[in-house]
């Protein structure tokens, strides 16, 4: 990251809290999703102008944080979500404690799995993992989003790769 940008972000922040404590601004509920983020930077006048008016939506959190909201938001249970990904479990608590805050692709994909992700959620795991997103041209990709979007187990995804000629790495 950038001194600037960490700097430009922090005084942001650091401005807005303060009127958010008083109470004379709220953050949106409902919140905006990344394409909407995209179409507002891509129109601001300048970058504190879209970091004020999104201050909220602007997040900096480690795969950990971001899988313990997951987990909060879901109401899943840590243990299930582990024994469902087919990880080892020493490995997979790793993971959640950000002892291994890059895990591999396949592995964060198993946790999507067993989480019940959308595709667009496992995107955003991905992301948050620091590993390449979904690209439905690569078969391997293909196949893992329609499991995605199936709502498969990592065993029917694994079973499903294996049948289409594909690596079976799930977990």
């Amino acid at each position: 990251e950038s001194p600037v940008w960490t700097a430009l972000f922090a005084t942001v922040v650091h401005s807005l809290n303060g009127k958010m404590e008083d109470g004379n601004e709220t953050a949106d509920m409902d919140g905006k999703d990344t394409n909407e983020l995209e179409h507002e930077l891509a129109a601001a006048k300048s970058l504190e102008a879209y970091f004020e008016a999104n201050v909220a939506e602007l997040r900096e959190e480690t795969l950990a944080e971001h899988l313990a909201r997951l987990l909060a938001e879901k109401h899943l249970e840590k243990a299930d979500v582990i024994a469902r990904s087919g990880l080892a479990e020493l490995y997979a608590y790793h993971i959640f404690a950000g002892r291994k805050p890059h895990p591999s692709k396949p592995k964060v994909l198993a946790l999507a799995l067993a989480m019940q992700l959308t595709r667009k959620e496992a995107q955003h795991l991905l992301y948050y993992a620091g590993a390449t997103p979904l690209y439905v041209r690569n078969p391997w990709d293909s196949v893992v989003a329609y499991a995605l979007d199936h709502h498969m187990s990592v065993v029917d995804a694994n079973l499903l790769l294996d049948s289409l000629g594909q690596e079976p790495s799930l977990g």
